[in-house]
């Protein structure tokens, strides 16, 4: 959307429809990415408990149903529509404060700092999401007794365990993640639609939103998977293991090795590119709607 004609309310509301389409489209990647991350080291002699991405969604499905893969999606959707708006709506402002004329053309550095600028503006919702998402995402089906009957009852029990900040636990980790991630996330999509319409004096098409929400999605999660390891182990780990996301990291390398930061990296880049492809669409679609409405 051009930013001589969208307002930052047109940002929140096109950005918040275009986040129900991601959830839809990608929360079962999702789950399968979250349980890969947190999986317990297997015992000397003892096979783990995922060889793999392929072998999770088949162990899921088998014990839990199709559904499964959909654990934990009621907190991300009710969360869904305020984050990605706030995303978009940050990413707008972001623009605005570097512009001095509404004409102005922003540079890649100037792109990727609005980007970044936005993931201050979700963490804030984003964090207690987050971690409610992926304690849910952990709980195995099956004959194991379940500690959370869903989002609210997860809610309540964190809140009664440790208050707010037992919610918010995570919140640096998210940080870590999101503004550089969210920095080549709209740096990402800013190219492509460069790439595509060089001249900026027409309209883009749905092809354009499609590749370039595909590709900003595969440019955010290259960036802050690592970030993403740490915080999913730190929000879903025991009271006490951790000192903090340095301390994660510290343990993760000693015991895993590197290559644990990029565990889940099959399910999250299968799902980047049509999640992220579907955001994208949502927002330019609901723009288009709503552009005469606002």
């Amino acid at each position: 959307m051009s930013e001589k004609t969208v307002s930052p309310l047109k940002y929140f509301i096109s950005g918040g429809f275009g986040g129900l389409c991601t959830v839809v489209s990608g929360h079962p990647f999702d789950t399968i990415k979250v349980r890969l991350q947190t999986m317990p080291k297997p015992a000397a002699g003892e096979a783990p408990m995922y060889t793999g991405a392929l072998d999770c969604v088949t162990k899921t499905v088998r014990r839990e149903g199709i559904l499964g893969l959909y654990k934990g999606m009621g907190a991300p959707i009710a969360a869904v529509a305020p984050i990605f708006a706030m995303s978009f709506l940050g990413y707008g402002i972001g623009k605005r404060l570097q512009m001095k004329d509404p004409s102005d053309q922003l540079t890649h550095k100037q792109l990727f700092i609005a980007g970044a600028f936005s993931g201050l503006f979700t963490t804030v919702v984003m964090a207690p999401g987050e971690r409610i998402k992926c304690l849910l995402q952990i709980q195995q089906g099956g004959t194991e007794p379940q500690k959370y009957k869903g989002p609210v009852d997860a809610l309540k029990q964190l809140y009664r365990e440790g208050g707010i900040t037992n919610l918010y636990r995570g919140t640096c980790a998210t940080l870590l993640r999101d503004m550089p991630g969210s920095g080549m996330y709209f740096l990402g999509y800013e190219v492509v639609q460069e790439l595509m319409n060089p001249t900026g004096k027409t309209d883009i098409g749905m092809l354009a939103s499609i590749l370039g929400g595909g590709t900003a999605g595969l440019a955010m999660w290259i960036t802050c998977m690592p970030a993403d390891v740490l915080k999913s182990r730190f929000q879903t780990a025991p009271p006490g293991k951790y000192t903090g996301v340095r301390d994660v990291f510290k343990q993760l390398i000693k015991e895993e090795g590197v290559k644990a930061l990029y565990k889940g990296l099959t399910p999250v880049m299968l799902r980047a590119f049509p999640a992220n492809a579907a955001c994208f669409f949502g927002f330019e679609l609901s723009g288009k709607l709503n552009l005469d409405l606002i």
